[in-house]
């Protein structure tokens, strides 16, 4: 094990669903990221994106961004943590807070089985009050994850502001308390994906925040997006994994073209799973 972390700091995690952590990444590697990304954020709209607030998956273009995301470090803890090898498969960089409302990342990536889903956010540059301290709430990960059905809502991205609304509807109804937590530039928070957290306004808007996140599954696991999913149904994906060493650079947020081979494959493994489902559901 190259990294390693106390029991103490295992255990806060698996209590709170959140820990903050030093690699001690290399300082130059972050300025690195951030000079390489802040020209493709316009370029991001032009890609697809629904705003130039972020970037996803720019790892495929820029190396600083990739090396980043499979920090064998990062990897390391990870795998104490979950007791499973992670596999990181999508980046996201922000060079501002992204005033997003809190949510769990269970409604956009689940894994079968559950609760082998991570994310890593690594502060870019001091992060404060004043440019969008994370907000989240200790233990709700521990709680029963909350459906789109759950919430009296239809599986379908056209009611996802409407889960934002119900979320923090329970979160004022059951009294949870926020806790906020500021980073030194190349710190980094590790966070359990049923943890309630968001992406508040800092109280400065001339301020920048630049950061990545890269989220993690773990070996060994099937995953769908619950937000699309219904009771007899789930929405699979079958993710590119970041690689480890250098690939050839192409434009970020694009994957590689599967081999005819690959697809048959992602098919036939695709239709197995929703066959899966159905027959769990007739015999419950």
């Amino acid at each position: 094990m190259g990294f390693a972390i106390s029991n103490e700091d295992v255990a806060r995690f698996h209590k709170s669903g959140i820990i903050q952590i030093d690699f001690g990444f290399d300082l130059s590697l972050l300025d690195e990221i951030i000079d390489a990304v802040e020209p493709l954020y316009p370029l991001a709209v032009e890609r697809g994106a629904p705003h130039a607030g972020r970037l996803q998956d720019a790892w495929c273009e820029i190396e600083g961004c990739r090396r980043l995301a499979t920090d064998q470090r990062v990897l390391d803890v990870l795998q104490v943590l979950f007791d499973r090898r992670p596999l990181p498969y999508q980046t996201l960089n922000f060079p501002y807070p992204t005033s997003q409302p809190v949510n769990t990342d269970t409604i956009h990536f689940a894994t079968d089985p559950a609760g082998y889903h991570a994310a890593v956010w690594v502060a870019l540059e001091d992060i404060t009050e004043d440019n969008g301290a994370l907000v989240y709430y200790p233990g709700t990960h521990e709680r029963p994850e909350l459906s789109m059905l759950d919430l009296g809502l239809r599986p379908t991205y056209d009611d996802y502001p409407a889960y934002e609304a119900k979320l923090a509807e329970f979160i004022e109804s059951e009294g949870l308390k926020p806790e906020r937590c500021c980073l030194k530039k190349g710190e980094a928070l590790i966070w359990d994906a049923k943890l309630f957290h968001g992406g508040p306004a800092g109280t400065d808007p001339s301020r920048s925040r630049h950061s990545q996140v890269t989220h993690y599954t773990f070996e060994g696991c099937k995953y769908y997006t619950p937000l699309t999913s219904g009771p007899v149904y789930r929405s699979y994906r079958f993710p590119q994994w970041i690689p480890s060493e250098p690939t050839e650079p192409r434009p970020f947020g694009t994957e590689k073209p599967l081999s005819i081979p690959q697809r048959i494959v992602r098919k036939l493994t695709m239709y197995r799973y929703r066959a899966g489902d159905l027959l769990r559901s007739l015999r419950g």
